[in-house]
């Protein structure tokens, strides 16, 4: 982990909030880009470079082999392009993308994310399904272990639920646990999530994730990946996907992480990027308590409560979101949003007992309520419970409240 102190509080001032989006038309100068993005060998600063030395993508992908060679490409790529290779490349991932339903952006058009053009080195082509117009509105990035205990699972879900109902964006990387936890929270709130993949967007990962994958798209979100379609996992493209989870966000919140973990590597990007870390903290005794309690000791805001985020945030992205909330004018203290019924006695009773941090065994939930409930009624409660969301069932007859 880094030494440095976290820089909190010192993310973006002035973040744009676009009124208005579009996917550009196809161009030859925005196929171009694709054929670029496509080139092996070929990383985003070299194609910057070219592009800025020639004048734009198609007057690179139109010089001849000498040219190619004078703008310093490797040779692998300069044959690429010479041969017609990449201009083949970006015809078939177009006839691949209008079968699959998917869009592109260029780094180029106007539509593309303004913070990830701020990063050091911003993906050259965006592949997305979806609504990208949710790039470029404020967002978080929750991210965490893929091993959660109860408590990391119930703080995920909460804190991207709350978040999420309050209009911020929660962006993740759909991975098991945590990343899978904060995007069922954003959709428990149904409010629109975002998925940041390590693969081709026609590639899903974990496969366990593809009902989760086709709820965040039917949603109103969208899943969005710098990797060109027909890309499957592989460990280098895991901190690749992490700086972009880190660099469209405003800050990043870390729920449970281990010592050596990719969550690292997105705080990492994070800090490097000048956005503000957020952490929950946990509990010393396990080892996924160290990467959120490290950052604390760094410097990172501790958050408990969606409210200890959105006094953090940049003042003009809070008072957008809370105009459009109605918040603004109205005054509300911070405060939940939810209104709930009041629940039946039996489920109450249940709900006393239960804890978000620790499961409990169903034995000693009756063992709890034996004077009060009776076995089924015990049943029954928890059955209506799970229902309604508020509970959740573990291997082995274990239960914990989600909220």
């Amino acid at each position: 982990m880094p030494q440095a102190p976290v820089r909190v509080g010192f993310a973006l001032t002035t973040v744009p909030i676009p009124t208005e989006f579009s996917v550009p038309p196809l161009t030859e100068d925005r196929i171009a880009w694709l054929a670029l993005a496509l080139t092996p060998q070929l990383g985003p600063r070299r194609i910057f470079r070219a592009i800025e030395r020639c004048g734009s993508a198609a007057k690179v992908i139109a010089r001849g082999l000498t040219d190619l060679e004078a703008l310093e490409f490797p040779g692998e790529s300069v044959q690429f392009i010479a041969d017609g290779h990449a201009r083949a490349a970006a015809d078939q991932q177009l006839d691949a993308l209008a079968k699959t339903g998917g869009q592109f952006l260029t780094h180029a058009d106007d539509a593309y994310p303004e913070r990830l053009r701020e990063i050091f080195d911003p993906p050259v082509v965006l592949w997305f399904r979806g609504d990208a117009q949710l790039l470029a509105l404020p967002s978080i990035a929750v991210v965490g272990t893929r091993h959660p205990t109860p408590y990391g699972t119930g703080m995920a879900e909460m804190l991207s639920r709350d978040l999420a109902h309050r209009g911020l964006i929660i962006v993740s990387g759909m991975a098991r646990g945590v990343d899978t936890s904060a995007h069922k929270g954003a959709l428990a709130a149904k409010r629109p999530t975002v998925a940041v993949w390590e693969t081709g967007i026609d590639v899903i990962y974990p496969k366990e994730n593809k009902s989760l994958s086709e709820q965040i798209v039917a949603g109103g979100g969208a899943i969005v990946s710098e990797f060109p379609l027909g890309v499957f996992p592989a460990p280098q493209n895991f901190p690749r996907r992490n700086r972009i989870l880190s660099g469209m966000s405003i800050g990043v919140l870390v729920i449970e992480a281990a010592e050596y973990s990719g969550t690292r590597v997105t705080a990492r990007c994070a800090i490097e990027q000048n956005r503000d870390v957020y952490a929950v903290p946990g509990n010393v005794t396990t080892k996924n308590a160290w990467g959120p309690n490290t950052l604390i000791k760094q410097g990172a805001k501790l958050v408990a409560t969606w409210e200890d985020v959105w006094e953090e945030l940049p003042t003009p992205i809070r008072l957008h979101l809370e105009s459009e909330l109605g918040l603004a004018s109205k005054g509300e203290a911070a405060a939940s949003l939810f209104t709930e019924e009041p629940l039946p006695a039996n489920e109450a009773c249940v709900m006393s007992v239960l804890r978000r941090d620790e499961a409990l065994q169903l034995d000693d939930i009756m063992e709890k309520l034996e004077p009060e409930l009776s076995s089924s009624e015990v049943f029954t409660a928890l059955f209506e419970l799970e229902l309604a969301g508020r509970v959740r069932q573990l291997p082995g007859k274990n239960y914990v409240k989600t909220f």
